[in-house]
């Protein structure tokens, strides 16, 4: 049992996927908030055009 738990640990095969799947769920995270920024930048600036035309 100890040998098996020992060959478990120094096991890496799978590494690299999870380190891949972290990435790109940071990078899809970062993409998600970038995109609301500037959705709710882009709805400010309409609110504004529209105060400033008198609607």
């Amino acid at each position: 049992m100890k040998a098996l738990f020992k060959k478990l640990i120094s096991d890496e095969r799978g590494l690299e996927t999870v380190e891949y799947a972290i990435i790109v769920g940071l990078i899809v995270a970062a993409t998600i908030t970038s995109i609301a920024a500037i959705g709710v930048w882009v709805s400010q600036q309409f609110t504004g055009l529209e105060t400033d035309l008198g609607a």
